[in-house]
C-alpha cells in the first residue's frame, strides 16, 4: 500500500509538472529573460553540438547518436526537472563506463552493440524511476559547499587537460587525465604550429572578449569563424584536424532486440551509470544553484533524468547525464532557465535535418579551445581563497576532492568526496568541544572554559558541557572528562551537572557507559543532574533505563533550575 501510494504520488506530480511546464516554457520566451535564454541556447548549441559528437566517439556509437542525446532528452528534463541550469546530455563519464563494460560483449559500433547500449539506457531509466520513488535525492545533502567547489575545480582541470591534445594537435589516447597530460607533454615537440596558433587566437578572443563585451556570443562567433576559415583557407589540407562527415536525419523510434540473459548481464553496467548520474547530476545542479542563490528539488531532477534517459533510449541514443561542463557552458552563455536548453534542442533539430554538412569543416582545435575557456571558468578562485582563509581544514578537503576527480575520475572523486565529508563530520563528533561552565565575577553570567585538571564551577560543583551526541566512539571522552574533573578538583565534588544542550541522542554503547559512570559516581557520593534536557534526549534516557539509575527528578529542561538544585545539594552536604 505504501509503495503504491508512492508510485501514484510520483506519477501525479509528474503529470502536473508535464501539464504546466510547456505553457511556462512557451510563455517564458516572451518574458524579459526569454530572449536572453534563446540567445544562450543558440550559443550553447554552437559549442555543444560538436562536443556531443566527440562523446559519441567515447561511447563507440555512430556520431549522429550524439546529436540525438540533445534532442528529446533535453526537452524531457526541461519538462520534469527542477534545476534551472542543469544540461542533461551525453557525458564522458557515463559513456566511458558503458563502453568499457560492453567491450567484450559486441564489436564497437555494430548493430548488436547499439542494441546493448539501448538496453543499458532503458535499464538506467528504470533504475532512476525507482530512485525517484525512494527519494534518493537526499544524496545531494552530503555535498558540502566546500566539496562542490573542489568538485567543479577538479572537473575544470580534467576537461582542460583533455582539450589540450586537440589544441596542440598531438595524440593522447589515455583516458586518465594524468596519463593524458604525460602523453601531451611527450608530444609537445611534435605539436602542429597552425593548430596551436589557431587555438591561442580563439582563447585570446574569448577570454579577452568577456571583459570587453561580456554578453556577446563569442563562442558562436568562434565556431562560425572557424568553419569559414577552414573552408576558405583549406585548413584540413594544411594539417589541421576537422570534425569530418556526419550522418543526418531524424532518429527512428524503437526498442532494442536483446535476450533475457544479455539484459541480466547488463545490470551491473546500468547500476554503475545510475550511481554516477545521481551523484554527478546532484553535485552539478547543487553547485550552480548555490552560485545563483537558488534552490533545487533533487528528487524532481531524478525524475527528469529518468525521462531524459527514456527519451534517449526510445530515439536510439545512449545514456545521458547532468554534465558539469555543458552546464557551465550554459551559464557562461547567459542561460537563466531551461528555456535555453529547449532552444538548444530546437537548434539541434535544425542541424540534424539540414546542417550536418557545414559542421564537418569545423577545426577540432577551435572546439577544444572553446571548451578549455569554459573549463577555466569552472575553477572558482574566489571561493577557493575564501575557504582557505576561513577554514584551512575544509580547503584541504576541497583540494583532495579536486585532486581525486583529476587523478582517479569523476565518479570515484564524487564518492571519495562524500566519504571525506562524512569522515570530517564524524571526526568532529568523535572529538567534540567539551567545556566547564564558570560564573563570571563581573557579569554573573556563566562562561565556558576548556576542560582541564583543576577546573571547577564552584567549590563542590562542576557544570560540564559535552558538545555532541553520545555514541560508541565518543562516550569514552565523556567518561574520561568527568573523571578528570572530579579526581583533580580543588574541592571535593558533591554535585555534577551535565549541560546536555548539545546531546539529542544516545546510542546503546554510550548508554551502557553512562549507566556505569552514574553508578560509580553514586558510590562516591556524587549526585548527577542533567540540565537542558530535550524531549528527544529524555525519551532516549527512559528507553536506555538511564533515568532509573538516577532520580527522575534530576533531569531539567533548563540549566538554571538544575544549577539551583546543585547548589542546594552542595550546601546540604557542607552542612
Amino acid at each position: 500500500m505504501i509503495r503504491t501510494g508512492m508510485i501514484r504520488a510520483g506519477m501525479a506530480a509528474a503529470v502536473r509538472r508535464a501539464r504546466t511546464a510547456p505553457r511556462a516554457l512557451v510563455s517564458g520566451v516572451c518574458a524579459p529573460g526569454g530572449a536572453r535564454d534563446v540567445v544562450a541556447g543558440v550559443t550553447l548549441a554552437s559549442m555543444n553540438i560538436p562536443q556531443v559528437l566527440g562523446y559519441a566517439g567515447i561511447a563507440a556509437m555512430p556520431a549522429v547518436t550524439g546529436l540525438y542525446t540533445v534532442l528529446l532528452p533535453l526537452v524531457a528534463f526541461a519538462l520534469l526537472g527542477s534545476s534551472r541550469h542543469l544540461v542533461v546530455a551525453a557525458d564522458s563519464a557515463t559513456a566511458a563506463i558503458f563502453s568499457s563494460g560492453l567491450a567484450g560483449m559486441a564489436a564497437a559500433g555494430s548493430p548488436k552493440y547499439v542494441a546493448l547500449v539501448g538496453t543499458v539506457t532503458w535499464l538506467v531509466a528504470g533504475f532512476l524511476f525507482v530512485g525517484r520513488l525512494f527519494r534518493l535525492g537526499f544524496l545531494a545533502d552530503f555535498f558540502s559547499r566546500t566539496v562542490l567547489v573542489g568538485f567543479l575545480a577538479g572537473v575544470g582541470v580534467q576537461v582542460g587537460i583533455a582539450m589540450s591534445r586537440d589544441m596542440l594537435g598531438v595524440a593522447a589516447t589515455a583516458h586518465n587525465p594524468v596519463r593524458q597530460l604525460l602523453q601531451v607533454a611527450d608530444g609537445l615537440p611534435h605539436a602542429h604550429p597552425l593548430t596551436v596558433g589557431l587555438s591561442l587566437l580563439v582563447v585570446a578572443v574569448i577570454m579577452g572578449g568577456r571583459r570587453l563585451v561580456p554578453h556577446a556570443p563569442l563562442a558562436m562567433v568562434a565556431v562560425v569563424g572557424g568553419i569559414l576559415a577552414s573552408r576558405v583557407l583549406d585548413l584540413a589540407g594544411r594539417g589541421v584536424a576537422v570534425i569530418g562527415p556526419i550522418a543526418g536525419g531524424l532518429p527512428s523510434l524503437g526498442l532494442p532486440d536483446v535476450s533475457w540473459n544479455e539484459m541480466v548481464a547488463l545490470l551491473p553496467v546500468a547500476t554503475s551509470c545510475v550511481f554516477v548520474i545521481i551523484a554527478q547530476s546532484a553535485a552539478t545542479s547543487r553547485a550552480f544553484a548555490l552560485r545563483a542563490h537558488e534552490e533545487v528539488d533533487e528528487n524532481a531532477d531524478i525524475l527528469g533524468l529518468c525521462a531524459a534517459n527514456a527519451a534517449a533510449a526510445l530515439t536510439g541514443a545512449f545514456v545521458v547525464n547532468g554534465s558539469p561542463t555543458q552546464t557551465a557552458m550554459a551559464v557562461r552563455a547567459g542561460a537563466r532557465s531551461q528555456r535555453a536548453q529547449v532552444a538548444f534542442a530546437l537548434v539541434t533539430l535544425v542541424v540534424v535535418l539540414v546542417l550536418t554538412g557545414p559542421l564537418r569543416d569545423l577545426p577540432r582545435c577551435v572546439l577544444a579551445s572553446i571548451v578549455f575557456t569554459v573549463a577555466v571558468g569552472m575553477i572558482d578562485w574566489r571561493a577557493m581563497w575564501a575557504i582557505r582563509r576561513e577554514s584551512p581544514g575544509e580547503f584541504g578537503l576541497a583540494m583532495v576532492t579536486a585532486a581525486a576527480v583529476v587523478g582517479i575520475g569523476v565518479e570515484q572523486g564524487i564518492f571519495l568526496a562524500i566519504a571525506l565529508s562524512l569522515f570530517r563530520h564524524v571526526r568532529h563528533s568523535y572529538r567534540p568541544h567539551t567545556m566547564v561552565l564558570r560564573q563570571d565575577p563581573v557579569t554573573g553570567a556563566l562562561e565556558t572554559e576548556p576542560v582541564a585538571p583543576g577546573r571547577q564551577t564552584e567549590p563542590g560543583l562542576v557544570v560540564y558541557r559535552f558538545g555532541a551526541d553520545l555514541f560508541y566512539a565518543n562516550c569514552s571522552r565523556f567518561t574520561d572528562d568527568v573523571h578528570l574533573l572530579i579526581d583533580h578538583a580543588p574541592a571535593p565534588v558533591r554535585c555534577l551537572i551535565v549541560d546536555a544542550s548539545a546531546i539529542t541522542d544516545i546510542d546503546f554503547s554510550a548508554a551502557g557507559a553512562l549507566r556505569d559512570l552514574l553508578a560509580d559516581l553514586r558510590r562516591r557520593g556524587i549526585v548527577v543532574l542533567f540540565g537542558r534536557v530535550s524531549s528527544y534526549l529524555r525519551a532516549d534516557m527512559q528507553r536506555h533505563r538511564i533515568l532509573s539509575a538516577e532520580d527522575p527528578n534530576a533531569n531539567f529542561a533548563a540549566l538554571h533550575p538544575a544549577l539551583a538544585a546543585g547548589r542546594a545539594i552542595v550546601k546540604a552536604a557542607g552542612a
